[in-house]
């Protein structure tokens, strides 16, 4: 078959040159992002002593921060989606800064819950789904050895920031450590600044097969899926056909929310929220979300109060922090290999299974010697999901789809961050201990992972029994050809 040339707008991800400045933008937005959310508990004992709550109260700041960085993270998707990401970021940026520098001029808990809580939750979502949806952009073939990088700025950040905030809690008191993150986090902005988009350019290609092996897609499909996804949503509203015409004026409030509805469900951004994979995926991350926060919420006041000393408590969240890191990294690597890169699912599936299983033996563990290699196994293994989570959303719904897909992922996590840790608080409260609470944790996490295993499971079961059902009906159509070729009897 001859091939033909023709013109067509697309792009290849280059794999490296500006793809490393992105990630390691996007490595310091999880710093400035997930690590400083990680840090705010080293201020709840301080928050408890100045305005007399107890852990239940002060446990909503930090639901509060999660649960708007995940609620928003639609609203991250579509600044990025509709202007660029590095609006989104730097805006975010902005918004944060100013949410922590509020917060150390604060009076009373309320406040903290709208400083602290809502407009610093806000900027962090502005910032944290478009740099790693801009991550996928430029990456294809190392894709998840670059987001092992990217996402290892939370466990990075949290072992530098831990004792680095305890230290300026001790020395400046807690206003003077807010004020010193608020200039921190506004380095937002320069990450921001660094986020240049993939531009398309129309190029000569000779065959869709030609384009393939020159770019190493799989499949032709693959190869338009590179073009940058806010470019795809110009085609988004059903055909005329499909709403009746109207004579101006005539539009009613109803045929109006029709068509927003059909505007919506008719829009290629969000396409793959029929898919049943996704499906099964967004209701894992539900359970997944309602226990892989509270360890970092109540590790800390744990150790304290198995009498463990401030610096070592806060040293705890360093170790977890740096192990994070090789978490992140040496997942990330390990599922680039081609023989595990079609077990990416199952690597996080067994990660988040364990990390569970650290839970339910939290509880007894009662010394700093003990508690470290929670804090190792923990870290460890938190790392190694939470870089393979856009990995395995990417490889479900596509890259076209990531950056909104991202948007919803986040967005599942927002009520269980919000509930979890002041439920986590409560049960603290009425038992007197922290072991209902790592059990809870414990518990989400590996539903979390039965409920993928289930999943992956059936499907296998389903495809193995087509392939025997077509195998079935091919046998005797194959008969038949052989009894037709056979020499009638004399």
């Amino acid at each position: 078959m001859a091939d033909v040339k023709q013109r067509r707008v697309g792009m290849s991800p280059p794999d490296g040159g500006w793809g490393w400045v992105i990630v390691g933008c996007c490595f310091m937005v999880t710093v400035c992002t997930r690590a400083v959310t990680r840090c705010i508990s080293l201020f709840f004992v301080e928050f408890q002593a100045h305005f007399g709550a107890d852990y239940s109260a002060t446990a909503w700041i930090h639901s509060l921060v999660d649960c708007t960085t995940m609620l928003c993270a639609p609203v991250g998707s579509l600044v990025g989606n509709r202007w660029s990401c590095r609006v989104a970021v730097m805006l975010g940026g902005v918004l944060s800064s100013c949410g922590l520098l509020l917060s150390s001029f604060a009076t009373n808990l309320e406040l903290l819950y709208f400083s602290m809580g809502i407009l610093t939750g806000l900027g962090f979502a502005l910032c944290y789904t478009p740099a790693i949806a801009m991550v996928g952009c430029y990456f294809r073939q190392r894709k998840a050895l670059a987001y092992g990088i990217a996402m290892s700025g939370s466990g990075i950040g949290t072992f530098v920031l831990a004792p680095a905030v305890q230290e300026l809690i001790e020395q400046y008191s807690w206003r003077g450590a807010l004020l010193v993150l608020s200039a921190v986090v506004g380095n937002l902005c320069v990450c921001g600044a660094l986020l240049r988009p993939i531009t398309p350019q129309e190029k000569e290609v000779e065959s869709s097969s030609t384009l393939d092996e020159k770019h190493g897609f799989t499949s032709s499909q693959e190869a338009d899926l590179a073009i940058k996804p806010f470019k795809e949503s110009e085609d988004r509203l059903l055909s005329s056909e499909k709403l009746p015409s109207l004579q101006p004026g005539t539009i009613t409030p109803d045929l109006r929310r029709r068509r927003c509805l059909s505007y919506f469900l008719s829009s290629k951004e969000y396409r793959f929220l029929l898919l049943p994979d996704f499906l099964g995926l967004a209701v894992s991350f539900l359970f997944l979300a309602s226990g892989c926060s509270l360890p970092f919420v109540y590790l800390v006041p744990y150790a304290l109060s198995a009498s463990v000393s401030h610096q070592n408590a806060a040293f705890l969240m360093s170790i977890l922090g740096i192990i994070d890191i090789v978490g992140n990294i040496t997942f990330g690597w390990l599922t680039d290999r081609r023989c595990l890169k079609p077990y990416r699912l199952v690597c996080y599936i067994f990660s988040v299974g364990m990390e569970g299983l650290c839970c339910l033996f939290a509880p007894l563990l009662r010394s700093f010697p003990l508690l470290v290699p929670f804090a190792v196994l923990y870290g460890y293994f938190d790392g190694a999901y939470v870089a393979l989570i856009p990995v395995v959303t990417s490889d479900v719904v596509g890259a076209s789809y990531l950056s909104s897909a991202l948007g919803v992922v986040y967005f599942l996590h927002a009520i269980p961050y919000l509930i979890s840790p002041p439920i986590g608080g409560w049960l603290v409260d009425a038992t007197g201990s922290y072991t209902a609470t790592f059990f809870l944790s414990g518990a989400a996490m590996l539903t979390s992972a039965l409920i993928l295993t289930t999943i992956t499971g059936i499907r296998r079961c389903r495809r193995r029994l087509s392939v025997v059902t077509e195998d079935v009906k091919r046998e005797p159509f194959s008969l038949s050809l052989e009894d037709s070729n056979q020499p009638l009897a004399a």
